[in-house]
C-alpha cells in the first residue's frame, strides 16, 4: 500500500514538473549506486617515466566490485615540460588498455592546457560475461536489469563510479607526489566514454565543475529513437546491439521506463547546470545529422558545440591526400580551449547563433562575446536525411559583424544542412566554436 502511494505521488509530481517546464524529477539509481561504500577501493603509484617532452606518472587502481566482479583500472598522469598543477584537473576517461595513441593524446591536451591531465582507462572492464564487449556489454547489462529490477546492473553505473574513484586516486597521488591539492576536475571522454562523462557529472559529485562528451549525440532518447527512423529509415546499424536486442524503441513496460530514464542523461538535465562542451563529427554513422537540436535547447546553463566537418565517430579529419590525421586535432584544440577556460584563464567566447527565415532564404543570426579570428559557413548536401556520407564545404564569410548574419537558399532537390563555424586564438591555441545544425528541405 505504502509503495503504491509512493509510486502515485511520483506521477503526480513528475506530471506537474512536465506542466511547468521542468524535467520530471530523475531516478535516485546511479546517485545511490556511485555514493555507495565499496571497501574494495584501493590505488597505488607504479611506475615513473621520464619522457623528452615529460613525464607520465602510472597509477593502479580497483574502483570497486560490481556483480562480484573485481573493476581494476590503469591511470595515467601526463606532465610537459615545465608545467605544474592547477586546482582543476582535465580527466579524459577511455577504454582499453594504455598505449602509445593515448600517450600522445594525453600528451597533446596536457601541452595545450600547460598543466598535468589524467587518463583513466579500462572503462569498462570487459569482455565480460561470455566475451561480451562494449555495446554488447551494455545491452547485456540492460537486459539483466529489465529481468531483475536491480538497479545496479545498467553497466553506465559502474563506468561512472570508476571515475569518481580515479578523482579519489588522482587527488591522494597529487598529495603525495606534489604536495598539491587537486579540487576540480574536467570530465572527457569519447562515445560511451562520453555517456559516462555526462553519467559521471549525473551522479551528484561536486568535484565534476565541467564536462566535455565527445561524440555522444543521443541525449533525450525517445527523440533520437524517432530520429533515426526519420533520417535512415531504421535505426542506425552502428546500434544494432540495443535493437536486436528489443532495446532500442519507445518504452512500454514500467521497467523499460525505468531504465531509460536512469541511463538518459536528459533526465538528469536540470541538476546538469554546470559547464558543458560537447563535440561531434558531421558524419558520425551513429546519429542523425541534426540530432543536437533535440535536446540541445533543454541543457541548462553555460553550453557550446564543436562540430569537426567531414570527420565520423573518431573524430579525425582528413587531409588533402584524403588519409585520416593520427589524432583528432580540431577536437583536441576545442577541448583543450574549454579545460583551460575551466582552469582559471580567459572564459571561451559564447557563440550564439539564432535560425530564422526572411526574404524567402533561411537566414542565421551569428553573435559573440569575443573577437572573431574568421568565421565560416559549411554546407552538406543529401538525397535523403542521411548526411552520413556527405561532404561538407567551407566558405568564409566576410564583413563580420556585431551580429552577423549569413542566408542559405534551399537545395533545388533533395536537403541541405548548414552551419556557421566561428575561429579563435587564446595564447597561440587557435580553436573553433559552431552553431547549431538546420537541414533545408527543397522547395515542391
Amino acid at each position: 500500500m505504502i509503495a503504491s502511494r509512493l509510486l502515485a505521488l511520483a506521477s503526480v509530481l513528475g506530471f506537474t514538473a512536465t506542466l511547468l517546464g521542468q524535467a520530471p524529477p530523475p531516478p535516485p539509481d546511479l546517485a545511490n549506486y556511485v555514493n555507495k561504500e565499496d571497501k574494495s577501493f584501493v590505488w597505488q603509484t607504479k611506475e615513473k617515466k621520464e619522457l623528452p617532452i615529460g613525464t607520465v606518472h602510472q597509477i593502479e587502481m580497483t574502483s570497486q566490485t560490481w556483480q562480484e566482479i573485481p573493476w581494476k583500472h590503469t591511470v595515467e598522469i601526463y606532465v610537459p615540460k615545465g608545467a605544474k598543477p592547477n586546482e582543476t584537473m582535465v580527466l579524459y576517461n577511455t577504454g582499453g588498455n594504455p598505449s602509445a595513441t593515448g600517450g600522445v593524446l594525453g600528451l597533446a591536451i596536457a601541452d595545450r592546457v600547460k598543466a598535468p591531465v589524467a587518463f583513466l582507462f579500462n572503462i569498462p572492464n570487459q569482455p565480460l560475461f561470455g566475451g561480451k564487449t562494449e555495446d554488447a556489454l551494455i545491452a547485456e547489462t540492460f537486459k539483466r536489469f529489465l529481468a531483475t529490477n536491480d538497479s545496479s546492473w545498467p553497466l553506465l553505473f559502474p563506468m561512472a563510479k570508476s571515475v569518481v574513484r580515479s578523482m579519489d586516486a588522482v587527488q591522494g597521488f597529487a598529495k603525495k607526489e606534489w604536495n598539491f591539492e587537486v579540487k576540480n576536475f574536467v570530465v572527457t571522454g569519447a562515445s560511451k566514454r562520453g555517456w559516462t562523462s555526462w553519467m559521471t557529472a549525473a551522479s551528484g559529485d561536486p568535484r565534476v565543475k565541467a564536462i566535455a562528451p565527445l561524440v555522444i549525440d543521443t541525449l533525450n532518447l525517445p527523440a533520437q529513437i524517432e530520429n533515426q527512423k526519420k533520417a535512415f529509415g531504421t535505426a542506425s546499424e552502428q546500434v544494432r546491439d540495443y535493437t536486436n536486442n528489443g532495446l532500442l524503441k519507445q518504452p512500454e513496460s514500467s521497467g523499460e521506463k525505468h531504465l531509460q530514464a536512469m541511463i538518459d542523461p536528459y533526465s538528469y538535465r536540470d541538476k546538469l547546470t554546470l559547464p558543458k562542451m560537447l563535440i561531434h563529427g558531421t558524419n558520425d554513422p551513429y546519429w542523425p545529422q541534426d540530432a543536437l537540436n533535440s535536446y540541445w535547447d533543454g541543457l541548462k546553463g553555460e553550453k557550446h558545440i564543436t562540430y569537426v566537418p567531414n570527420a565520423g565517430h573518431d573524430l579525425r579529419e582528413l587531409d588533402k591526400d584524403g588519409k585520416k590525421e593520427l589524432i583528432p586535432m580540431k577536437a583536441i584544440n576545442a577541448l583543450s580551449a574549454f579545460s583551460r577556460s575551466q582552469m582559471g584563464g580567459k572564459p571561451i567566447p559564447n557563440l550564439i547563433g539564432k535560425h530564422g527565415d526572411k526574404d524567402g532564404k533561411a537566414v542565421l543570426s551569428v553573435e559573440c562575446d569575443q573577437a572573431v579570428k574568421s568565421m565560416r559557413i559549411l554546407t552538406a548536401n543529401s538525397k535523403s536525411l542521411d548526411f552520413r556520407k556527405s561532404k561538407w564545404e567551407s566558405q568564409k564569410v566576410e564583413g563580420l559583424q556585431k551580429v552577423t548574419e549569413v542566408s542559405m537558399e534551399a537545395p533545388k532537390e533533395g536537403y541541405r544542412a548548414f552551419l556557421v563555424e566561428a575561429e579563435f586564438e587564446d595564447e597561440g591555441l587557435v580553436y573553433t566554436l559552431s552553431t547549431q545544425i538546420r537541414i533545408l528541405e527543397a522547395k515542391k
